[in-house]
C-alpha cells in the first residue's frame, strides 16, 4: 500500500508549521508553510520505551528501540549525534546527513512510503516528522510504534525531541551531552560577539516566490538574539509565514539578507542582485547577502549550532564594515 501525497500544494497546507518547502524536491521535514500555522504538536515517545530508572544500565539496554525507520531527516541527524546510528534500518530519501545517512543502503519514499515495505523491516519504531496519508495510524494498526516529533517552534523543543530519543534508543546519556554542548555553544557563540547597539532589519527568504517567517518561529526567535529586526513581522497579521511582495521588501529596504533556499531554488547574492528593483537595498548594495545551506537552515536538530555560527559570522561582518 503506497501513501500518495496528493500534489505540491496540499503538501504545503499540511506542513504550515514547518519552515521550508523545498520548491525543487521538497524535504518533508522542511515545508514552505500555508495561511496559517498550526499548533506545533508535542512529541510522544512509545509507552514502552520510556527512560528506565538512574543507573539502571541493563533495563535501558533492554527497552532501547533496536530497529528504527526514521522518515525525519531531522531525527536522523539527531539519531547520528547521539551515537545511535547502528539501529536505525531505514530513512527516508531525504536524510542526506552525516554523509553515512546519505549513503544509506535502505531508502523510504518520503512522498509515497509504503506501509508494506516498512512494516517488512519489522520496526521497533517508526520516526515521523509528518503523517502523509494517515500513515501513523496505519503502521499502529500493524502493531509498529510511531514516535512523532514535529517541527521545533523553540531551541526547548529541540533539545526535547534528542532527550526522547535518548530515551528511545537506550542513549539517554549522549543525548543529555549533546544537548549540554548546543547549549553551551549557542550561548558562548552569542555572548562572545559584538552585537549591534541598533536593531538591524533583515529579510529571511524561504523561497524565490518571497515566502518567509516571522519573528515568532523556530528561525526568527534565533535571529533576534543577534539583534535583528525581521521585516516580515508586520507583512501579515497572525500568518508567521507570510508569502510578502517583492514591492514591500524593496520598501523595506532590509539591511541583511538571508538566503535559505540556495539548494532548492538555486538563489544566491548574484541573482538576487539581478532582481529588477533590488539592487537599491542596502543588504544587496554593500554586500550583505548571505546565502544558507538549505538543509542547516531548515532542521532543528544538532546542526543548529552551525546556523548560529553562520549568522553570528554575518552579523559580525556587518557591524565591522559599518563601522568603516
Amino acid at each position: 500500500m503506497s501513501l500518495k501525497v496528493l500534489s505540491r500544494r496540499r503538501f504545503v497546507g499540511l506542513l504550515a508549521g514547518t519552515l521550508l518547502f523545498a520548491a525543487c524536491g521538497a524535504d518533508p521535514d522542511t515545508g514552505k508553510p500555508a495561511t496559517t500555522e498550526p499548533a506545533v504538536a508535542e512529541t510522544t515517545a512509545p509507552a514502552d520505551t520510556a527512560a528506565p530508572a538512574e543507573g539502571d544500565a541493563a533495563s535501558e539496554k533492554k527497552m532501547a528501540a533496536e530497529r528504527i525507520v526514521s522518515l525525519s531527516a531531522t531525527a536522523t541527524e539527531m539519531l547520528y549525534a547521539i551515537g545511535a546510528q547502528d539501529q536505525i534500518v531505514a530513512v527516508d530519501n531525504f536524510s542526506n546527513y552525516p554523509q553515512e545517512a546519505a549513503d544509506f543502503a535502505t531508502k523510504i519514499d518520503a512522498f509515497e512510503p509504503s506501509v508494506e515495505a516498512i512494516s517488512e523491516l519489522d520496526p521497533t519504531v517508526v520516526l515521523l516528522t509528518y503523517d502523509p496519508g494517515d500513515l501513523q495510524a496505519q503502521l499502529e494498526k500493524l502493531g509498529i510504534k510511531v514516535w512523532f516529533g514535529a517541527a521545533a517552534a523553540t531551541l526547548d523543543d529541540t533539545y526535547k525531541q534528542i532527550s526522547e530519543l535518548g530515551d528511545l534508543t537506550g542513549k539517554a546519556d549522549d543525548a543529555a551531552a549533546l544537548v549540554d554542548s548546543m547549549k553551551t555553544e549557542i550561548e558562548e557563540t552569542i555572548t562572545s560577539m559584538e552585537l549591534p547597539d541598533a536593531p538591524v532589519s533583515y529579510y529571511y527568504e524561504l523561497d524565490n516566490t518571497f515566502f518567509s517567517v516571522t519573528s515568532n518561529t523556530f528561525v526568527g526567535q534565533l535571529m533576534s538574539r543577534f539583534m535583528l529586526q525581521n521585516v516580515a513581522d508586520t507583512a501579515e497579521a497572525g500568518n508567521d509565514y507570510p508569502q510578502l511582495s517583492a514591492e514591500s521588501i524593496i520598501s523595506s529596504n532590509p539591511q541583511m539578507i538571508f538566503l535559505a533556499d540556495t539548494k532548492c531554488c538555486k538563489q544566491t547574492a548574484e541573482t538576487v542582485a539581478a532582481r529588477a528593483g533590488w539592487d537599491v537595498i542596502d543588504a544587496v548594495k554593500n554586500g550583505n547577502v548571505v546565502e544558507l545551506d538549505d538543509d542547516i537552515a531548515s532542521r532543528w536538530g544538532p546542526r543548529v549550532v552551525d546556523l548560529v555560527k553562520i549568522v553570528a559570522d554575518a552579523v559580525t561582518k556587518y557591524m565591522t564594515a559599518a563601522k568603516g
